[in-house]
């Protein structure tokens, strides 16, 4: 029986063990392929990486790093869990002069909220649970993560529970963001299911990264009107970077799932994420491409197009006909979930054209190379 016990706490430190990032508290999550770093402070997954991979790669933008290699950290070091894929909610942008006042932060309390964690494994499966109060806006939040065996996929659930009396709407985004060296100009495309598509609305400026596309404009995604009237192609980041702009995209309805990914088709590499569009109507590309070769890119699927202060997002309320909140009923529970897969593609492959869970795979489709990935996993949507 101690032989058993002994056994299954080797595999368990296997399945995930403490450590840390970036001077931050860390949870590593791993199987044979993959291994995720988790930070408890807001359940962010700050980096992935494959297993096989010497020089371990992760595709998730580091600002403390990026800052570090051009000699200046401490410009990055006191920043807070706003790196890797972070949860925003119940928040997304600016907060209000009341709500500052009262202390509401930036992209909501919980990126920035410490949760608990509770570790299992069993039948060769890891199960992370996340749990989370977020005093400010009244809500309980639980993050549940599986990684199984022999899968390049990670199952990603999440459950908001209000302690509050009455309905109101809920903002939250999935800032899901890549970065150098993955992050390539002509070399990293990005590809989605959109339907519509519009620029963000902005007023010149005089400070910060310049724009390259027009202000409040609709277009059909990839293709978004450039500042010299030409169209800019959106899929990749430029080969001369000096530019910043961000674009909003409906996601298809009609579709039973939809997917946003992140291909480097020079290292044969592509990171991906499957969702329910009823959880995620929108993707945001936000894009930071600054002269130094410093590349950020966030492709942040959310419940509203752009990050914005909530009584703008509530007097709008739609956008294309699309909600850009979610109710959350009186002292109840709302859920939503995704798959993130991080996979190596084969020589060839330049463009995703379809993602879809079938008969137990993830099926990645290169159309015009004639290119098939599929990913065995038993998680569902």
């Amino acid at each position: 029986m101690k032989r058993i016990l002994l056994l299954l706490f080797v595999v368990v430190c296997l399945a995930f063990g403490a450590e840390m990032f970036e001077n931050r508290p860390a949870l590593v999550i791993g199987n044979s392929r993959l291994l995720f770093t988790v930070l408890p402070k807001g359940t962010t997954i700050a980096s992935v990486v494959q297993r096989d991979d010497v020089s371990l790669l992760s595709p998730l933008w580091n600002p403390i790093r990026m800052a570090r290699e051009l000699g200046t950290p401490q410009g990055e070091a006191n920043r807070g869990s706003g790196f890797g894929h972070f949860l925003c909610l119940d928040g997304f942008g600016s907060p209000s002069a009341e709500e500052r006042a009262a202390g509401l932060p930036g992209h909501g309390e919980a990126h920035g909220t410490d949760f608990t964690h509770e570790g299992s494994y069993s039948g060769g499966e890891s199960i992370h649970i996340f749990r989370g109060e977020l005093p400010l806006t009244q809500e309980r939040v639980t993050r549940t993560m599986k990684l199984r065996d022999e899968e390049n996929v990670l199952e990603v659930a999440t459950e908001v529970e209000s302690l509050l009396a009455f309905d109101r709407p809920v903002f939250w985004a999935e800032h899901a963001t890549i970065g150098s060296p993955y992050l390539e100009p002509n070399s990293t495309v990005i590809d989605m299911p959109a339907v519509r598509s519009k620029t963000r609305p902005y007023k010149p400026a005089t400070n910060g990264l310049p724009h390259r596309l027009e202000s409040d404009r609709e277009f059909v995604w990839p293709l978004a009107p450039g500042l010299d009237g030409k169209p800019v192609n959106l899929r990749a980041a430029p080969s001369e970077p000096n530019s910043g702009d961000h674009t909003a995209s409906l996601l298809d309805p009609a579709r039973k799932t939809v997917f946003v990914t992140m291909l480097n088709f020079r290292r044969h590499l592509l990171l991906g994420y499957v969702f329910k569009a009823s959880d995620y109507p929108w993707v945001q590309n936000w894009e930071s491409y600054p002269p130094n070769g410093k590349l950020a890119r966030g492709l942040e699927f959310s419940t509203l197009p752009y990050d914005l202060p909530r009584r703008l997002v509530v007097e709008e309320g739609k956008m294309f006909g699309a909600p850009l909140y979610r109710w959350l009923p009186a002292r109840s529970k709302i859920t939503a979930k995704f798959l993130m897969f991080y996979t190596p593609v084969p020589a060839g492959f330049r463009k995703v054209n379809d993602v879809r869970l079938e008969n137990g795979h993830i099926v990645i489709e290169d159309q015009a190379a004639k290119l098939t990935v599929k990913l065995p996993t038993k998680s569902t949507l």
